[in-house]
C-alpha cells in the first residue's frame, strides 16, 4: 500500500502484513496481547535495542525504549520493540571469548534486518551502545532501506582515582604497571572499584564514543543526541523526541540510501580523524560502505586523515574522557568547526531533514572549554588516522597516531601466534625496548574473529615502553589502545600473509609519515607461511570464518551482496 506524504509517496509496508481479511489471523495475534484494531491501522514502527546486564554499556536501552515509544505513539504511530545481542568487549577482553565480539557485528545486523522484514516495520528506532552494535544497526538499515534513526545511549561517566578521572583503558595499562612495579594490588583494587560507575559505554573516543560520533556525522543519528552521557536526566527526555523524528523520516521517506552517500562518509571519516577516534571505525565503515553500495577504500581514509586537523583532546591519548565532549557543546561543535574550515560538507542530508551544517549551526559551545580546538591551532594539521603498505601489508594496515609519540621505529620481530602467548611474555618483562611485539593469526579468519589486542598494548604502556616498543598483528585493536601499535594488518596469516612468514629477529621498520611498514630484508616469496591448526571446526565461529573477507574490505561475509526491499 501506498500513501502519499508531503514530499512525495510513502510505502507503508506494513500494509502488506496487516491489512485485509485475510490477514485477520495476524492481526488475531496481536490484537490479544495489548494492540488495539486502531494501532494496527497506523504506520508500524519497530524499537530496536540491544538490552543486557552482562555489562554496563547496554544497560539503560529498555529505559530509552520505553520513552522511544511513548513519542511514536504520541505522533500516532505503533511502536513494537525487540531486543538482539551485545558482546561486552571491555569484559571479554584478552579471553577467547572476544572472538565473539566482531562475529556479533554480522549476528545484530542480521537479527536487525530478519526482525524488519518478517514484520514489515514502516519505520526503525535502533538503540545502541557497546562497540558492535552501532555499526551492526547501521548495517542492517542500510540493508532493509526503510526510514531509520540510530539512537546510541550514551557514555559511561568517568570514574575518580587518587583526584583524576579515570576510564576503562586506564585499569587496563594498571594492570601493566602492577607487572612493572609501579602500583601495588592494593591500588589496582581502588581503581577497579571505580573506573566504571554505572550505566554507559567506556569513557573515552573509543569505539562505542567514536561509533557515536560517526552516526551523527552520517546523518543516521539527530545532532546532539549521542554525546548525553548514559546516566544525563536529559538522556530520556530527548529519547521520546525520537518517535517524531522516526515519524517525520517515515513522512519525508528519508531512506538511509538517501542519507548514505559518498559525501557522508568522508564526512564521518574526518570526524573520526579529527577527533582521535578507534581505528576500529575504519573497519566499520568500509563494511556499512558495502552495504550501502558506496565505493569506499582504505586510501580514502589516509588521504582524508591527512588533510583533516586533530582538534579533540579525548582519552585515551587526549587528557579528557567522553562527557567532557558533551559538557564542551557536543558532536555538533566538532561538527561544525570542521565544516567552517571546509573539511566536513554540511550540505549532507540528515535523518531529521535538515542539513549537517543546519544541524549544526545551534550548538551552544561552553565558555572556555578546552575538549575542542579550533581548526587553526589544532593538536596536529594531520588527523589521528593512517594507513600503512609495505612488503608486510601490501593490502594495507592501520595505525593511530596519537597527540604525541612515536611515528618511527626499527627493530626485531618478536613472534608470537597468539594474544595470550603475547600477553606472557609482556607481563613476564621478556620485551625489551626496540622489540616489534608480532601477534599473528588474529585476523578475521585466524582468529578468527579478529581480537582486539588492548590487553597486550596496555601492558606495553603500563611497563613504560609505549616509546620503545611497537606491536603489529593481523588483529585488531580497542579504541583504548594508544602508542604506535599497527594492526588490520592484510592479507592475514591465515590466507597466507607475509605476517605468517616473518621469523623471529626480522628486521621491521615502521615509518608513519612515509605511509610504509616493511620488513626491507625479507624476501616473502622465498619463505612458506607458518600453519597454525584452526581455533574452531564448528560453530558459529567455524561458520564466520568459511565467510569472512580481508579486514581491508571491512571484514565483510566474502559473497553476500547488500540488497534492499521495496
Amino acid at each position: 500500500m501506498v500513501e502519499t506524504g508531503r514530499s512525495g509517496p510513502q510505502t507503508r509496508v506494513s500494509r502488506t502484513l496487516l491489512e485485509g481479511m485475510e490477514r485477520a489471523p495476524a492481526r488475531s495475534y496481536l490484537r490479544n496481547i495489548g494492540y488495539s484494531k486502531d494501532d494496527l491501522t497506523r504506520p508500524i514502527v519497530g524499537v530496536a535495542h540491544c538490552w543486557t546486564d552482562t555489562s554496563p554499556c547496554n544497560l539503560n536501552h529498555r529505559d530509552l525504549a520505553v520513552a522511544v515509544k511513548r513519542g511514536i505513539s504520541r505522533q500516532h504511530g505503533t511502536p513494537m520493540e525487540f531486543s538482539t545481542i551485545a558482546i561486552a568487549d571491555g569484559i571479554v577482553m584478552g579471553t577467547a571469548g572476544m572472538r565473539a565480539s566482531l562475529v556479533s557485528r554480522e549476528v545484530i545486523a542480521d537479527s536487525i534486518e530478519l526482525m524488519a522484514r518478517g514484520h514489515y516495520f514502516d519505520a526503525m528506532v535502533c538503540i545502541t551502545g557497546c562497540d558492535k552494535t552501532s555499526p551492526a544497526a547501521a548495517m542492517a538499515v542500510a540493508r532493509i532501506d526503510r526510514p531509520a534513526v540510530l539512537a546510541y545511549s550514551g557514555t559511561v561517566m568517568p570514574g575518580c582515582f587518587q583526584d583524576r578521572d579515570v576510564a576503562s583503558g586506564d585499569i587496563y595499562e594498571a594492570v601493566g604497571k602492577v607487572a612493572a612495579g609501579t602500583m601495588t594490588l592494593a591500588e589496582l583494587d581502588q581503581m577497579e572499584e571505580v573506573a566504571c560507575p554505572g550505566a554507559g559505554a567506556c569513557g573515552g573516543q573509543y569505539t562505542a564514543n567514536t561509533m557515536s560520533m560517526v552516526l551523527e556525522a552520517l546523518g543516521l543519528s539527530p545532532v546532539g543526541f549521542n554525546s548525553i552521557p548514559a546516566l544525563d536526566p536529559e538522556k530520556v527526555g530527548r529519547a521520546e523526541r525520537l518517535g517524531a523524528v522516526a515519524m517525520n523520516a517515515l513522512v519525508q521517506d528519508l531512506r538511509p540510501s538517501r542519507i548514505l552517500t559518498r559525501v557522508a562518509f568522508e564526512n564521518a571519516t574526518a570526524a573520526v580523524a579529527a577527533s582521535g577516534g578507534s581505528t576500529n571505525a575504519v573497519l566499520h565503515l568500509l563494511a556499512l560502505a558495502h552495504e550501502a553500495r558506496v565505493n569506499f577504500t582504505l586510501g580514502d581514509f589516509d588521504e582524508i586523515s591527512r588533510r583533516t586537523p586533530l582538534i579533540c583532546d579525548l582519552k585515551p591519548s587526549g587528557r579528557f574522557a567522553a562527557n567532557a565532549l558533551h559538557e564542551a557543546g557536543g558532536t555538533a561543535v566538532v561538527l561544525r568547526r570542521l565544516i567552517d574550515g571546509g573539511h566536513v560538507d554540511g550540505s549532507a542530508l540528515t535523518i531529521t531533514g535538515e542539513s549537517l551544517g543546519d544541524a549544526c549551526a545551534s550548538a551552544v559551545e561552553r565558555p572556555g572549554q578546552e575538549v575542542v580546538a579550533s581548526v587553526d591551532a589544532p593538536f596536529s594539521t594531520g588527523g589521528s588516522l593512517a594507513v600503512l603498505w609495505g612488503n608486510l601489508a601490501p593490502e594495507g594496515s592501520v595505525t593511530k597516531i596519537a597527540h604525541h609519540g612515536l611515528l618511527q621505529h626499527r627493530g626485531p620481530a618478536r613472534i608470537f601466534e597468539c594474544e595470550e602467548d603475547a600477553i606472557d611474555a609482556v607481563l613476564a618483562r621478556r620485551i625489551v625496548p626496540g622489540d616489534v611485539v608480532v601477534v599473528r593469526h588474529e585476523g578475521p579468519k585466524g582468529g578468527p574473529g579478529m581480537r582486539e589486542m588492548l590487553q597486550v598494548t596496555s601492558a606495553i604502556m603500563g611497563e613504560g615502553l609505549g616509546d620503545s616498543v611497537t606491536l603489529v598483528t593481523d588483529g585488531r585493536f580497542s579504541g583504548a589502545t594508544r602508542g604506535l601499535m599497527v594492526g588490520h594488518v592484510s592479507p592475514e596469516a591465515a590466507v597466507g600473509g607475509p605476517i605468517g612468514k616473518l621469523r623471529e629477529g626480522d628486521i621491521i621498520e615502521i615509518d608513519v609519515p612515509g605511509r610504509r611498514i616493511a620488513a626491507p630484508d625479507v624476501d616473502f616469496s622465498q619463505r612458506d607461511s607458518h600453519h597454525r591448526e584452526p581455533y574452531v571446526r564448528s560453530g558459529a565461529l567455524a561458520h564466520y570464518a568459511l565467510l569472512v573477507g580481508s579486514a581491508s574490505e571491512g571484514a565483510v561475509l566474502a559473497g553476500l551482496e547488500a540488497a534492499s526491499i521495496p
